[in-house]
């Protein structure tokens, strides 16, 4: 198991939380394992950008994100360059410290379609 800290949230985490994740998982499945309920409107499907995360700790222990990750990023609210689409980050043996954005583009949950 893997320390994951998770940094407060106003509505995800408020109080933070200090998490033993499993690693070969992603950093989304591990917060939806411990009851954070991170966005994820495409089922982990690298199809969208609700699981952003921003990885404070740990960021280089983590594999390089393939082109298509990079390309939705671009489109994420709040991208900074240690920035992740949490169902794509795989967790290993090195601890993380997380921070979930304020905000998330997520149109499904706005009610939003094309």
């Amino acid at each position: 198991m893997t320390q994951m800290i998770v940094l407060p949230h106003l509505e995800l985490c408020p109080d933070g939380a200090v998490i033993e994740a499993e690693a070969g998982k992603s950093i989304c499945e591990n917060l939806l394992a411990h009851d954070i309920e991170l966005d994820h409107a495409c089922e982990m499907s690298c199809a969208c950008t609700t699981c952003h995360v921003i990885v404070r700790e740990g960021f280089n222990s983590l594999e390089e994100a393939e082109e298509v990750e990079e390309d939705l990023l671009d489109k994420a609210w709040g991208l900074e360059p240690n920035s992740r689409l949490g169902c794509q980050a795989i967790v290993r043996s090195t601890p993380l410290v997380v921070e979930i954005p304020k905000y998330s583009i997520n149109m499904a949950k706005e009610g939003h379609r094309k």
